[in-house]
């Protein structure tokens, strides 16, 4: 067994000593260095429909706690997808600017604090076909709530920023909520 041993660590050192001489070339790495170029920063307003009512709605619950949420007054552990409209003004029929994909859960005991994790994706105008991702807690029941933008694609990729949402209209019969949100992209 010792002989396995010394066998063993002569194998590591020689490991060791192969993969050190195979590192990579920092000249060469810092020779294909590109600027960048000057960031661009966009701000954007749009609205949030979230309909959780009627025979078609945007937002679905798709998991909850057992017995916990149903009687949990923020329910606490409910977990919501969402294929929402983002449109430019309030007016649900107003034109269609892009979809906010994602889901959000309630994650807090004490008041209605909703994780939210989404994807606004613009389908219109020069944004078409680019995106910005949004995470972060938002107190639905403060009037402004602000969350994270953490990333992009398309014209918005290595996007960062920021996104205030204000609550137009809310219906607590339903769940059904239009929210207006501000958004400050650097990219």
């Amino acid at each position: 067994m010792e002989e396995f041993s010394k066998v063993m660590f002569l194998i590591m050192i020689s490991l060791a000593a192969i993969s050190g001489a195979q590192s990579f070339n920092v000249d060469g790495w810092a020779n294909t260095r590109l600027e960048a170029k000057k960031q661009t920063v966009t701000n954007l307003q749009f609205y949030f429909h979230d309909k959780l009512s009627g025979k078609n709605p945007s937002a679905v619950r798709v998991a909850q706690a057992s017995e916990m949420t149903n009687k949990s007054p923020t329910l606490f552990g409910m977990v919501m997808m969402a294929d929402d409209p983002l449109t430019e003004t309030p007016d649900p029929k107003s034109k269609l600017v892009g979809r906010a994909q994602g889901l959000y859960g309630s994650a807090s005991q004490a008041e209605l604090g909703l994780i939210m994790v989404f994807n606004f994706g613009f389908t219109e105008g020069m944004y078409k076909g680019s995106s910005i991702s949004i995470l972060g807690l938002n107190s639905a029941m403060n009037p402004v709530r602000e969350m994270a933008i953490v990333g992009g694609t398309g014209i918005f990729r290595l996007a960062q920023g920021y996104a205030i949402a204000q609550t137009h209209w809310f219906d607590p019969a339903s769940g059904d909520a239009i929210v207006g949100y501000n958004v400050t992209i650097v990219h």
